[in-house]
């Protein structure tokens, strides 16, 4: 009950102020959930736009905003970097992902910036708001009064986190404009969205935005996902010295979103600012979405309670007999004769060619432990899709471990994989 109180108040309080917004019906939900806009962070020229202003929710998106205001703390001197706060039995309950904080312990700021970008926990961002607004309730109210001074027309935030709540509502437009914000009033901070991994509880916990390790030029910023807003992404990257600020918003996973987001921004950069032709652009982008399976090991860890994590899919078995090319096959077969020894992991992809790119990168970065490894990207099935899993195999145990450890620490992703496993 008191709880309920509490959200009537803070729902009477933004409408008082001006600050209220309707919640989506599930319908209304389903229908917003496709949008995206590229803008130029410079100029603020918008060089694509799909439904840019159709209402629909932030996931954990909302984060940006709640390190939006972090930063504006730490500039008037508020807060600063290594000062510790209080962890409440609010900021315990949220469900994952979390960093698994306990009641009565604290947490300093910097630890939960690097929550927030990395492993989007939300149990850190209740603790950020209630440092800086007493109460999370209080702090939305906060962070709406602050999405309208920046412009964002139609957005309304409920909580610090991104958790399910209808109520709280955006759109791909407004959070372009926030992404622009965050670059042109915190550059200082900015770099922290760069981060690929950080070591927390004797773990490193790898960012959310795994499009930064294959897409030229990216730097950050936020990846969301609940079940009704679908895949969010905001991004920003820079080539020859020009950025772009993308928003994707309601992708069907996280493949088919980070495509999606690398078809429009590669059509922006590679085309002069007019004279576009944005229906070949949007085109593109969903011929690449429709191609990307939601391959296992490329999904995002959800912001909505374990209950609504999606069923595993169950272990695909590997087609020899339809690789794409002698090679290919001959090193799949190289492969499951080296399956009595350790392997790893690099990814699941929508491409043979994404595969190989992976394989290399991984190779770059822990020469030395792979000399003796063999490479296969492996076609397999994943329910009615093909995906093409990426390994190295022929390690032992511990060699396999240090591997993945070593590539953890650069933020790309690995598993180790154990004699026997089926491929």
């Amino acid at each position: 009950m008191r709880r309920l109180a509490r959200t009537l108040f803070a729902v009477a309080a933004l409408a008082a102020a001006g600050l209220g917004g309707a919640g989506l019906t599930s319908a209304e939900a389903e229908a917003a959930k496709s949008a995206s806009i590229i803008v130029d962070a410079r100029t603020g020229e918008v060089l694509h736009e799909q439904d840019a202003d159709a209402l629909t929710h932030p996931a954990s998106l909302t984060k940006m905003m709640t390190l939006y205001l972090t930063f504006d703390a730490l500039d008037d001197g508020r807060l600063s970097l290594d000062q510790s706060m209080p962890v409440s039995s609010w900021a315990e309950s949220m469900s994952p992902t979390k960093l698994g904080l306990r009641a009565g312990s604290s947490l300093r700021v910097e630890t939960a910036i690097l929550g927030l970008v990395t492993k989007s926990a939300n149990d850190a961002a209740v603790v950020l708001a209630e440092a800086l607004g007493g109460s999370e309730s209080r702090f939305a109210e906060m962070m709406t009064r602050k999405a309208r001074e920046l412009g964002m027309r139609h957005t309304v935030f409920r909580n610090a986190s991104g958790l399910p709540n209808m109520e709280q509502v955006t759109t791909a437009r407004d959070y372009s404009i926030l992404s622009r914000a965050m670059l042109s009033d915190h550059p200082k901070y900015y770099p922290y969205f760069s981060r690929r991994s950080f070591a927390y509880g004797g773990r490193q916990l790898p960012n959310h935005n795994r499009l930064m390790s294959r897409y030229e030029g990216m730097d950050g910023i936020k990846t969301g996902y609940t079940v009704a807003s679908g895949f969010n992404l905001a991004a920003s990257a820079v080539r020859e010295g020009r950025r772009l600020v993308g928003v994707v918003m309601g992708g069907k996973s996280p493949v088919s979103r980070d495509n999606r987001m690398a078809a429009l921004l590669d059509q922006a950069f590679g085309k002069p600012n007019r004279g576009r032709d944005d229906a070949a652009l949007v085109a593109s982008a969903e011929r690449l979405a429709k191609e990307a399976p939601d391959a296992e090991g490329d999904d995002d860890e959800e912001d909505e309670p374990e209950t609504n994590v999606k069923p595993t899919p169950k272990r695909a078995t590997v087609q020899l007999a339809s690789l794409a090319t002698p090679g290919a096959a001959k090193a799949a077969t190289a492969a499951v004769k080296s399956s009595d020894k350790w392997g790893i992991q690099v990814g699941a992809f929508a491409s043979r060619a994404a595969g190989q790119k992976a394989l290399t990168q991984a190779t770059k970065q822990a020469p030395f432990l792979l000399r003796g490894a063999k490479n296969a990207v492996l076609e397999t099935k994943n329910g009615k899709d093909i995906v093409f899993r990426a390994r190295m195999v022929g390690l032992d145990e511990k060699t396999a471990r240090k591997v993945c450890s070593e590539l953890s620490r650069h933020g790309q992703r690995c598993v180790a994989v154990p004699p026997g496993e089926k491929l």
